[in-house]
C-alpha cells in the first residue's frame, strides 16, 4: 500500500474556455470539479494504474465536505482528518485556443496545534503496512514550517521511505530530515538552490540530505541526481493540453518505481510518458492511457557524465 498525504486539500475547479481576456467578461464552455491536492492527484493516477493507495491530509468546511463526497464517489480509500477551517479551492482556466493554463491557488485554512496532533496519531497509524509514502503540496497556515520533516521522521521510525513534492522554506526545511525522493521542478529547483542549472542544484539538494532529485522540466522531460548516477528522460514527442497534475504523475511512477525497486532508467521513461499522458487528459489526477502505452517504450533516459 502507498499512503499520500495532502496537508492542503483542494476542490479544484477547472475552467475551459477559448481565451482569457484581461479586464473583460469571459464566457466559460464548461467546468469540472473534483477534489484535488497533488497528494490525491498521486492517489487518483496510482488507483487507475492498478496499486492500492490510502490518502490522508486534512479537510474540512463546506468545501472539505465536498472533496470527500467526490473521494467517495471515485472509490478512493480517504482517511482525511476533519478540521474547522474552510478546504481551500483552485481554478485552472485553461485556453483552448492557446494551449494556456492558468492557475489561482486559495491560501487554504489555518491549521490548530490540537488538529495537527490528531493528524499525526493517524498517520502514525496509517504508516504500518505501508511501503512508501509521498508527501505533496503547500502548507497550510498554523503548521510549523518543518511540518514536512516531522512526517519523514516519524517515516523513517517506521522504515517507510517518503517521496516529497513541495517547495520554498517547506522543502528546505524538509531536507535534513532525509527525504528517499524529492520532486522539485525546474523554477523550485532554481529557486532553492540559486542555480540556474539543474544538475548543479539537484546535486546541491542531494548534499542537504535528499538520497534522489529528479527535477521535471516541462516539455523537456525529467533529470535524475542519484548515489547510482544521473540520467536524463525526454518525451519522444511534444504534447499539449492541459499540464496541471503532470507532476503528480510523475511523483505516482517514481514512487512505484522506488517501491518496486526498478532500475532508474526504468522509473524515469515511466514517469516521463505518464506525465506527458496527463497533458493530454482534460483534468489533473487523469491521464490518457492510450497514449501512455504508446509512448512508454519510446522513452529512453540516457546516463549523465559526471560532473567534472
Amino acid at each position: 500500500m502507498i499512503l499520500t498525504v495532502t496537508l492542503n486539500t483542494a476542490v479544484d475547479v477547472t475552467y475551459h474556455l477559448p481565451t482569457v481576456r484581461r479586464n473583460a467578461s469571459n464566457r466559460v464552455r464548461d467546468v469540472a470539479q473534483r477534489a484535488g491536492g497533488k497528494g490525491v492527484n498521486v492517489a487518483r493516477v496510482l488507483a487507475a494504474l492498478g496499486h492500492e493507495a490510502v490518502l490522508t491530509g486534512l479537510a474540512g468546511g463546506a468545501n472539505g465536505q465536498l472533496l470527500r463526497a467526490d473521494l467517495a464517489t471515485a472509490g478512493l480509500n480517504d482517511q482525511l482528518v476533519p478540521i474547522a477551517g474552510e478546504t481551500r479551492r483552485t481554478v485552472a482556466l485553461v485556453e483552448q485556443d492557446t494551449d494556456r493554463t492558468t492557475m489561482l491557488l486559495e491560501p487554504g485554512p489555518v491549521v490548530t496545534a490540537a488538529e495537527w496532533s490528531r493528524f499525526l496519531a493517524r498517520y502514525e497509524q496509517l504508516l504500518t503496512g505501508s511501503a512508501a509514502v509521498v508527501l505533496s503540496g503547500s502548507l497550510p497556515g498554523g503548521l510549523p514550517p518543518d511540518a514536512y520533516g516531522v512526517l519523514i521522521a516519524l517515516a523513517t521510525t517506521h522504515q517507510v521511505p517518503a517521496v516529497l513534492d513541495t517547495d520554498g522554506p517547506a522543502l528546505l526545511a524538509a531536507l535534513p530530515a532525509g527525504p528517499a525522493l524529492i520532486k522539485p521542478n525546474a523554477d523550485e529547483l532554481a529557486t532553492a538552490t540559486g542555480s540556474p542549472d539543474p544538475s548543479a542544484g539537484a546535486e546541491a539538494l542531494r548534499t542537504a540530505g535528499a538520497g534522489a532529485v529528479v527535477a521535471s522540466l516541462g516539455p523537456e522531460g525529467l533529470i535524475a541526481t542519484t548515489s547510482q548516477g544521473s540520467w536524463r528522460a525526454r518525451p519522444p514527442r511534444t504534447v499539449t493540453g492541459n499540464p496541471t497534475g503532470a507532476g503528480d504523475a510523475v511523483v505516482a511512477a517514481l514512487t512505484i518505481g522506488l517501491v518496486a525497486g526498478a532500475p532508474w532508467p526504468d522509473r524515469l521513461a515511466q514517469a516521463v510518458a505518464l506525465s506527458a499522458a496527463t497533458v493530454l487528459a482534460p483534468l489533473a489526477g487523469s491521464f490518457d492511457a492510450g497514449a501512455y502505452h504508446r509512448m512508454l517504450p519510446l522513452v529512453e533516459a540516457e546516463r549523465i557524465p559526471p560532473r567534472s
